[in-house]
């Protein structure tokens, strides 16, 4: 998962684009970049870190031009500690491309060898997204054949990149002297959405809370397998490229990923949390009697529309009972799991007043590993609790995602091959409520009827895209983060350690 932005203006789009960065942060926080174009002439920074120490002054100062994007990253493949795996990515020919994109190629090794031994392309280090500007760059390439370039050979190029590369994958991409290019998968996965203001600017953006912030009208979605070309002058061209386009959005931006201020697909994702609460309040009730919960917590941040939600059907106070330590940066999303010293206190502490003598029914959005988990309910009895019960907004994560969700192998997903008794014991609550996968699909799918469906492959099994197997999921997995940092610690929600490791 990662955040991308592109823009098209009749004035300077640094600042700008570094505030709609600011506005993605919480998509990626291990690497940032930006590119301008002024003419024909390209400038670049991109550099380790969140968006407020990678651009200083000068940086700024050094990325003049009327169009350029961004990207925040949240690495998936290759290594989350080389400079150079920072995005975007640029090739010289033909024109000049600039690229960045937000999800995951699962033929990408296959796609390496073809450049190699068909194209006459050399990919340089272990990043998808040089895999993908390269194979763009190639079709751009065959289709203008050294004629000016029309959007329509754009579109035809676009084309051909759906033809060849596999996975989920949201793209914006500058051409040197011509314009801005967009285009998302055919099935959706990841959100990609367009938008303008008073004054003529055109932007791209992963949520519309991008747009929204910046001062622009979200205009619409891009369609699944869709591209739009915006020219120099701010013309929007548009045209679908794939064959058979489906929208089947990845449904853990609903419950977690994205923020709660975004609209995803026509979907709000408040209002989708806020469902996921109510259909979990039922699962609640049939595990755990309302009159023996004294109050409902949620656990920071992401949970608290459903919390709130189901607090106010079951009839029980809502408090707010663990403050978060806002500097120590956003859990799931921080790379490298070398290093598991750090306790998840570092990140939370408890309201004593709000747990002593109480039974407390704790909520979050969703448990991967089990481990922060594990320690939160210890958080909770240290506190004086009587008897801590644990409900998931998310149906047990049992499956790994190849789609650009840095979700663990099988063996670390504490669901994986284990019934929902075995969880409770090792996460140590009184009582585990877990929503249903289908009455989670049922309680997002509702806001939007005109989707297909969705990707839930983390929780379900079943791989949109139709061509998963085990050899490829073991694959990916071998290509994740493949290097670790010695020298970096880590606190995040995947990275706590599992007691039966320590």
């Amino acid at each position: 998962m990662c955040g991308i932005v592109g823009v098209v203006s009749h004035g300077p789009v640094n600042q700008l684009i570094y505030d709609a960065l600011l506005l993605l942060q919480h998509r990626g926080q291990d690497a940032a970049g930006i590119v301008t174009l002024q003419g024909r002439k390209v400038f670049m920074h991109k550099a380790k870190g969140m968006v407020r120490d990678v651009f200083r002054t000068r940086n700024m100062r050094a990325l003049p031009g009327t169009a350029g994007l961004g990207q925040v990253r949240y690495p998936t493949a290759g290594n989350a500690y080389s400079e150079e795996e920072a995005q975007p990515f640029y090739v010289n020919a033909p024109f000049g491309i600039t690229l960045a994109h937000n999800g995951n190629l699962t033929n990408a090794q296959a796609l390496k060898a073809e450049l190699f031994s068909a194209d006459h392309r050399h990919i340089n280090t272990e990043s998808d997204t040089e895999v993908l500007v390269n194979v763009f760059a190639h079709e751009l390439e065959r289709t203008t054949r050294g004629l000016p370039l029309t959007p329509q050979d754009v579109f035809s190029a676009v084309g051909n990149v759906h033809r060849r590369i596999r996975g989920s994958y949201a793209v914006v991409a500058l051409i040197a002297g011509h314009g801005l290019l967009a285009f998302r998968d055919p099935y959706g996965i990841r959100p990609l959405c367009f938008g303008r203001s008073p004054d003529g600017t055109v932007m791209v953006a992963s949520e519309s809370v991008t747009l929204e912030g910046t001062g622009h009208v979200f205009e619409r979605n891009i369609a699944p397998g869709e591209a739009i070309f915006v020219d120099m002058k701010g013309n929007v061209h548009t045209r679908q490229c794939a064959e058979h386009p489906q929208l089947s959005p990845c449904i853990f931006e609903f419950v977690y990923l994205a923020r709660p201020d975004s609209v995803l697909d026509g979907i709000s994702v408040y209002q989708a949390r806020l469902n996921l609460g109510e259909t979990l309040a039922k699962r609640v009730i049939s595990t755990v009697p309302p009159s023996e919960i004294d109050v409902v917590i949620p656990i920071p941040e992401s949970s608290r529309p459903s919390a709130m939600q189901l607090a106010q059907l079951l009839g029980l106070p809502y408090r707010e009972g663990f403050v978060k330590n806002r500097y120590v940066g956003r859990t799931f999303i921080m790379p490298g799991q070398a290093v598991r010293k750090k306790s998840v206190r570092q990140k939370l502490n408890v309201i004593q007043s709000e747990f002593k003598g109480r039974n407390v029914l704790l909520v979050d959005d969703s448990i991967v590993r089990g481990t922060t988990s594990r320690e939160i309910v210890q958080m909770a009895r240290d506190a004086g609790a009587r008897k801590v019960y644990l409900a998931s907004a998310a149906p047990p994560v049992r499956f790994p995602n190849v789609y650009g969700i840095d979700m663990p192998t099988s063996s670390e997903l504490v669901a994986h091959n284990r019934t929902v008794e075995e969880i409770r014991e090792i996460i140590g609550c009184d009582a585990l409520i877990y929503q249903d996968v289908e009455g989670m699909k049922n309680a997002i799918g509702k806001l939007n009827p005109q989707l297909n469906g969705f990707d839930a492959s983390c929780f379900d099994g079943v791989y949109v895209t139709g061509d998963i197997n085990a050899e490829d999921i073991s694959r990916i997995n071998e290509a994740r983060i493949g290097q670790e940092d010695p020298l970096e610690e880590n606190t995040t929600r995947l990275a706590i350690p599992n007691p039966q490791e320590a």
